[in-house]
């Protein structure tokens, strides 16, 4: 892999136990569907769904669930020779509690996981070096030793001329308090060339209204390019050094929100990777958020993370049911749209009615909408 195309995602793979049944305690739910989880892993994999180059490390217990996990990395053509097994320790579980929105809360399984204890001496200093992108979250910095290799992966990938790319994914019950979490999650905060965050981990941060522009500038420091701020549904908001706005949210029925933001972000980086300068032309940023936003919204329609996450035809699918009609120039080719298009999820088009798009099935949707007006798509 040439280093222009590849993405590596460090830190945690787990196994996620999800209930069959929403809207129920852990203790009331009749039975768990297991699926491979963890953010950084997720997004890994969302690069490679996507037809991109992605490469994890982290390491998993040399157990049945460590092996499987190695597996599921091998069968989404994601690079893993950057992966460990610790004889000792065994691989992360969390049990995922999901609400009547799909919303969800988490207990982890992990004192201590295999995670926790990749040593900085089994980093896979080429791979790092080699990569366009280096991706992580906090988890990985909650203790020592995973903590020292985050962060010489960062130093060595910060030598090499790599992108920083930060998403913190915070997750309380895993830090010994929310001071800690916030001292933890801030303590390589500046370092990072690109930060997405959701609305709640912006409040978590800054104690102020994370729907507003104050709250998002209030965290921006000078070596910054990019800062996202997501807002589940409802889309997300952007921010570089000379421009800022906001991209709408794509309408659908959710049935569990595990990884839409690690699929958002790969969705992202997917379109980031093969230009690092697409953050400094307002017009692309924008069609490239698009684009993310798609990625998270059809995560959310099945259950479980990785199982959830689509692959690039899906994605232009779904964006091709909401951009239809009438051709609009980009700085790269001719795209289609309708011109009675409002917002996201509202369409008007020769095949539909005006009114509001709500998928409950991304394989039924496409079903319906296939049309000969699904022509020219964006080419991000």
């Amino acid at each position: 892999m040439e280093r222009s195309s590849l993405i590596v995602a460090f830190g945690e793979m787990l196994i996620d136990f999800v209930p069959t049944v929403g809207g129920l305690s852990l203790a009331d739910a009749p039975a768990f569907k297991k699926a491979p989880g963890g953010a950084p892993a997720n997004v890994a994999v969302a690069v490679s769904r996507l037809g991109g180059h992605s490469a994890f490390i982290g390491k998993v217990g040399e157990d049945e669930f460590g092996y499987m996990l190695a597996e599921i990395l091998k069968q989404n053509k994601v690079e893993d020779r950057g992966m460990r097994f610790d004889p000792h320790a065994r691989t992360a579980l969390a049990f995922v509690t999901l609400k009547e929105d799909g919303e969800r809360e988490f207990m982890f399984y992990r004192n201590p996981s295999a995670d926790m204890l990749l040593r900085p001496d089994e980093l896979d200093e080429e791979l790092i070096s080699k990569a366009s992108v280096l991706h992580y979250g906090s988890i990985s910095l909650i203790s020592e030793p995973c903590r020292s290799a985050h962060l010489a992966a960062m130093d060595v990938a910060s030598k090499a001329g790599v992108l920083l790319s930060y998403d913190p994914n915070l997750r309380l019950p895993l830090w010994p308090s929310a001071e800690e979490a916030r001292k933890g999650i801030l303590s390589i905060w500046d370092r990072a060339d690109l930060i997405k965050v959701s609305e709640e981990e912006l409040q978590f941060l800054t104690g102020k209204d994370p729907f507003s522009d104050e709250a998002a500038l209030s965290v921006w420091h000078s070596n910054l390019k990019l800062l996202l701020v997501t807002e589940g549904h409802r889309g997300c908001r952007y921010y570089t050094s000379d421009f800022h706005g906001r991209v709408d949210g794509i309408k659908v029925q959710a049935v569990d929100t595990t990884g839409a933001g690690d699929a958002f972000v790969g969705g992202l980086l997917s379109q980031l990777v093969g230009d690092l300068s697409l953050y400094k032309d307002e017009q692309r940023l924008r069609a490239a958020l698009k684009f993310a936003n798609a990625c998270g919204a059809i995560t959310t329609t099945e259950r479980g993370a990785i199982p959830a996450l689509p692959d690039r035809d899906t994605v232009l699918r779904l964006i091709g049911t909401l951009f239809l009609s009438f051709p609009v120039v980009t700085n790269k080719l001719t795209q289609t749209r309708s011109p009675n298009l409002g917002y996201p999820g509202r369409l008007r088009g020769p095949t539909s009615r005006a009114g509001d798009l709500k998928i409950t099935s991304t394989r039924e949707l496409f079903q319906q909408r296939e049309s000969n007006h699904m022509i020219t798509m964006l080419q991000l």
